[in-house]
């Protein structure tokens, strides 16, 4: 017999035959009518080349061969069921699972130390691994499971996606303390006649600055090139070079270089830091665990939007699908 050609619907009506021995009561219970019954009970019979159920005083008697295949097929329709219906479950407290998540520099800082504080309190024995969204292949390391989440604005990844917005920012400008720009306002000749460093954040959205700028024809005399936010305390604490960067990095990672900052002279659009996750992974346990203790950091630092709940066990909220994909 070949698997492909069973219809399980038809193992639970035979389950129900040989419990219930009536063609109208097992009608009932599964909400069908009895030529249904009949019909399904015609097909079984054909399947297995047997009569399996035969008419009697006490109703439908099953065969030798039923009685056979009935204690089998309650426990392979049992054992389904239980698996489809358990409910998963991640302990965190116990846990020493290892989860592997994509951010950039600029997400390391602003993320990292409030992560790894809050899981010494929730999962000590959870660790965290971080990749470069620039060193992998981003889509197919979360379509595989080996990255389990990625943070940043990160446009490239499409369908088979669900995101979660975490917060939305604003790029600003920022230079050292003492700087000639260190005044009450930037004005775009300011902009202009400034000199320069900027980070090229591959793999990422950041791209849209330089792409704003140039459409709108503004000059940059760029001197510095780099590709990683983290050198760029050091360097314009020593230099009047001035860089255009979002406002999060330089309120939570630039005090020990005491750096100023202002509005951005040019209209750049705000933009949003979401959590991505691939679809496969939308209901695994540790991820969703995971997934709520980094939106709970996010809205305990004002930023987020989600409703309050207790840390790190809120079902997802504020989540979208990217071009909706299909969860099963």
């Amino acid at each position: 017999m070949n698997l492909r050609e069973i219809d399980l619907n038809l193992l639970v009506v035979f389950q129900q035959l040989y419990k219930e021995r009536r063609v109208s009561v097992v009608a009932d219970n599964l909400g069908l009518t009895q030529p249904a019954v009949s019909n399904a009970l015609g097909r079984l019979r054909k399947m297995m080349g047997d009569e399996l159920f035969l008419r009697s005083a006490r109703g439908m008697e099953p065969t030798p061969y039923a009685s056979q295949l009935a204690e089998p097929i309650d426990f392979a329709l049992t054992t389904i069921r239980d698996t489809l219906e358990r409910q998963l479950e991640f302990d965190p407290a116990a846990s020493e699972r290892r989860f592997t998540i994509a951010m950039t520099d600029l997400g390391e800082i602003h993320f990292l130390p409030r992560l790894m504080r809050r899981l010494a309190e929730l999962a000590p024995g959870v660790t965290i691994s971080t990749v470069r969204n620039t060193a992998v292949n981003l889509s197919d390391e979360l379509e595989s499971g080996r990255v389990d989440i990625a943070i940043g604005l990160l446009p490239q990844l499409k369908a088979g996606f669900f995101q979660r917005n975490l917060f939305r920012q604003r790029y600003v400008c920022i230079f050292r303390e003492g700087h000639a720009l260190d005044k009450d306002a930037l004005t775009l000749q300011d902009f202009e006649e400034a000199q320069h460093v900027v980070v090229v954040a591959g793999g990422t959205g950041h791209a849209i600055v330089d792409e704003v700028i140039a459409k709108r024809g503004i000059k940059r005399n760029v001197r510095l090139s780099v590709p990683h936010f983290v050198a760029l305390g050091h360097i314009l604490s020593n230099t009047d070079l001035i860089a255009t960067v979002p406002e999060r990095y330089v309120r939570e990672g630039m005090a020990p270089f005491k750096l100023r900052y202002l509005p951005h002279p040019v209209p750049l659009p705000e933009f949003d830091v979401n959590l991505f996750w691939h679809a496969k992974f939308h209901k695994e346990p540790g991820s969703q665990w995971l997934r709520n203790v980094i939106a709970d950091l996010s809205v305990a630092q004002g930023v987020g939007t989600a409703p309050a709940a207790q840390p790190g066990f809120r079902s997802d909220a504020n989540i979208s699908a990217i071009n909706t994909p299909k969860v099963s």
